[in-house]
């Protein structure tokens, strides 16, 4: 299968947002009152706004604020937050620019469309990504292969031949569910299960090794896991 396009995932491959979203969240709930059991950051990886946020309101802060209160000062404090500073993941920009001259690039991220624009204007790169889809754009976020579709149709590009960037469980298993070929760039110190593992087409050290001859590969090996790729 040839590639056409490529499809990053935002959070955890091009900044290092998660240890963030933990602390504005973990903050959120504790001021109002709330309890933050131990791996619910890994929980919420994935979630899209509307159900991160119904997660938070309903079983960590037992209805005491509804859920849209909650997703709108998660996010204002974020916004903030990538106002004095994004933490950008090392070879992130390059990689960006270097794989934009082979194929066209798509974006979809579990964080709300303001952020998502806040970022990529921030990094000077939002002219180089021609479809972007937010996960609260569509019904379901990660796992589900709903924002991946939504890329591809955006591309004008069948899901089958795209590759998607992730770094998560969560988002493995929606490129893939999406048919894609999935490149695996994870984070050290938050190795993926085998199972989740067993769905990528190619692992990368980092993203400065994520070449197009690392893509072209992907697509000409056999897709993991089964069934064929759509499209």
């Amino acid at each position: 299968m040839q590639v056409l396009a490529v499809i990053f995932d935002l959070d955890g491959v091009l900044i290092d947002s998660e240890p963030l979203w933990e602390e504005v969240r973990r903050g959120v709930v504790t001021e109002h009152g709330g309890h933050w059991p131990p791996g619910t950051q890994e929980r919420l990886m994935g979630m899209n706004t509307v159900e991160w946020a119904a997660y938070l309101a309903d079983e960590l802060l037992d209805g005491t604020m509804a859920s849209d209160e909650v997703a709108y000062e998660v996010i204002d404090r974020m916004h903030r937050r990538y106002a004095e500073g994004v933490p950008l993941l090392p070879g992130a920009v390059a990689a960006v620019r270097r794989l934009a001259e082979s194929f066209p690039l798509g974006l979809n991220s579990s964080s709300p469309r303001i952020l998502m624009e806040l970022v990529l204007g921030s990094l000077g790169l939002d002219s180089l990504f021609r479809a972007t889809v937010s996960t609260e754009e569509v019904d379901l976020g990660k796992p589900a292969p709903d924002g991946y579709l939504t890329a591809a149709a955006r591309l004008d590009t069948p899901p089958g031949r795209c590759a998607a960037i992730e770094d998560s469980a969560e988002g493995f298993r929606s490129a893939h569910a999406a048919g894609m070929r999935v490149i695996a760039v994870p984070r050290p110190g938050h190795p993926p299960p085998p199972d989740a593992l067993a769905l990528v087409s190619h692992t990368a050290a980092g993203l400065d090794a994520v070449t197009a001859d690392t893509i072209r590969e992907a697509g000409a090996a056999p897709r993991p896991g089964l069934g064929p790729a759509p499209g």
